[in-house]
């Protein structure tokens, strides 16, 4: 069954629509702002997106827009109390599969993620590129960012890594001993390399930090050489 991320400020519907969406057998996980969605939602786990629109800090259309404009594949339903008109227009024009009023039955919800999960089963989720020559990462849809030969080997070692790539691992791929390395330079680098990535694409560069051990890129990544 399907990985959803469901995104409704209301906390009693909230409740119930998550507690619904578990009984059909899918893995839910609930945010109740666009921050909150922002900071829960992970690419390569989450299939569907059920989203409200009106929320206390912002417009989940606006949600919809960034996400498809980021090459972001997963299946989005709107469920909102809107009436339709320009607010459906607009959801599905910007990337929305279903729009679906809060007063319809639950089984229409169970519906759309069914159709929409036989769907995003098949099709391989937008892959980041890192490349040797030129030296780039390139996030779906987006200009390429140069990289430095530092950068590259991070990234390099993040994309051949796996899961969990530990401090160590990649300060030896620089070519450093871990022993006498200042740690403080790893974290500076990689603070630098996620803001260029950001001002160039407006994407978040998909690494996470794991505290005291090492980084993570979540994303799916190809490496050409």
């Amino acid at each position: 069954m399907a990985e959803v991320i469901l995104l409704e400020d209301e906390p009693v519907l909230r409740e119930e629509l998550s507690e619904y969406l578990r009984t059909q057998g899918h893995g839910v996980t609930t945010a109740a702002s666009l921050a909150e969605f922002m900071r829960l939602f992970e690419p390569q786990r989450h299939q569907i997106a059920v989203l409200d629109l009106g929320l206390p800090d912002g417009d989940g259309l606006d949600l919809v827009l960034r996400m498809r404009r980021g090459g972001l594949g997963l299946g989005i339903v709107i469920l909102t109390a809107r009436d339709g008109g320009d607010s459906k227009v607009r959801g599905l024009l910007e990337g929305a599969d279903h729009f679906i009023s809060k007063t319809a039955d639950l089984r229409e919800l169970a519906a759309s993620i069914t159709a929409i999960e036989r769907r995003v089963s098949t099709r391989e989720a937008p892959r980041w590129l890192l490349q040797s020559s030129p030296r780039q990462l390139v996030a779906p849809g987006k200009v390429p960012v140069p990289l430095s030969a530092q950068d590259f080997l991070v990234l390099k070692a993040l994309a051949l890594g796996g899961e969990c790539v530990t401090r160590q691992a990649i300060v030896e791929a620089l070519g450093g001993d871990y022993f006498e390395y200042d740690q403080r330079r790893l974290d500076t680098q990689m603070r630098r390399l996620r803001r260029k990535v950001k001002e160039l694409t407006g994407e978040d560069l998909p690494v996470s930090t794991l505290r005291a051990v090492g980084y993570s890129f979540h994303a799916p990544i190809e490496l050409r050489t």
